[in-house]
């Protein structure tokens, strides 16, 4: 129409279709990446099993030799964390054991051996790793009446350990607020085949009152 203006875009409004673009594909990668690592194995599935740089059997060592965990794993009573063993611990007992070199044994224990000598800890892969968000205190659990099993499952019939467990915020809470099927005696908090020689539930229910355990489900127990 005669005399009517027309609008024209300011030259810079030229890179908002570049910068949608570009925000519309990074997006998309952020979205795939979070949904690929977050809901990994290694962030929450059951089952996850890395390999580890050494061979260790669970099995062998706390089920058919019976170590107590808390030889290896010693701050689990007084510290958050479940300390990975140094090699040290390993020499301890295997200074002394040998095995003949054509044993696959042996070539695991050379490993260990070297390490020690040349004072390089080895690699372990963690394989129960919660988030950097989630804050769980092993101490503040082993102490007051669940046992190692409960979180870690069977791991003395491990050869190599996995994920028995989901970890999830559901999981730990649903635990939070119906203790009692899990609670056992303080001196029974490692053996891996405890059973209750009562109905759990009442056994339960008489620990919770005897350890005064009232566990909190507030958001800041984990989220601090």
């Amino acid at each position: 129409m005669a005399g009517q203006s027309v609008f024209v875009f300011p030259k810079w409004t030229n890179g908002i279709r570049t910068l949608a673009a570009v925000g519309t594909v990074g997006g998309g990668l952020y979205v795939a990446v979070v949904i690929t690592f977050g809901f990994s194995p290694q962030a929450t599935d059951v089952g996850y099993m890395p390999e580890q740089p050494v061979p260790y059997s669970h099995r062998i060592h706390a089920g058919v030799l019976g170590l107590d965990c808390r030889y290896c794993h010693n701050t689990v009573e007084r510290a958050a964390k479940a300390a990975v063993p140094p090699v040290q611990t390993c020499i301890n007992c295997h200074n002394t054991i040998a095995f003949d070199d054509k044993d696959p044994r042996f070539f695991r224990v050379e490993k260990v051996k070297k390490s020690f000598a040349s004072a390089t800890p080895i690699a372990w892969v963690r394989v129960h790793d919660l988030p950097d968000y989630a804050y769980f205190n092993h101490s503040a659990h082993v102490t007051r009446g669940i046992g190692c099993v409960t979180c870690h499952g069977r791991i003395d019939s491990m050869d190599t350990v996995y994920q028995a467990e989901p970890l999830s915020m559901s999981w730990c809470v649903d635990c939070h607020r119906n203790p009692e099927r899990f609670l056992r005696p303080l001196d029974q908090i490692t053996n891996m085949t405890w059973v209750p020689d009562q109905p759990q539930a009442e056994l339960g229910a008489q620990l919770r009152e005897k350890y005064n355990i009232n566990p909190s489900t507030d958001c800041s127990t984990c989220h601090r």
